[in-house]
């Protein structure tokens, strides 16, 4: 069994972590903020969320989001830039 299979998915009115768009059990999509609690479904009652679209504020400015730009310091620009998604440390290629 992988930590996939054990990860638990927030439950209607929890408090939401992180701003974004959510999908319940029933397919319903909610653009939800951080703070804010979780809806109930009005048919199946309390009904898992996932997070299926990340909400960043400034996109609509046309600027690429901050944390996606590597920094001055930065020792691994070129990895960051060309290959987001390396990840040879953990060794989940």
């Amino acid at each position: 069994m992988d930590q996939q299979d054990k990860e638990m998915l927030p439950l209607s009115h929890e408090k939401v972590e992180v701003d974004g768009i959510y999908t319940n059990e029933a397919g319903q999509e909610e653009h939800l903020h951080r703070g804010q609690h979780f809806p109930a479904d009005p048919v199946l009652g309390k009904t898992e969320w996932e997070l299926t679209e990340f909400a960043f504020d400034n996109h609509h400015d046309g600027r690429t989001d901050e944390r996606l730009v590597p920094k001055e310091n930065d020792t691994d620009k070129i990895g960051k830039t060309t290959h987001p998604r390396r990840h040879f440390e953990r060794g989940d290629r």
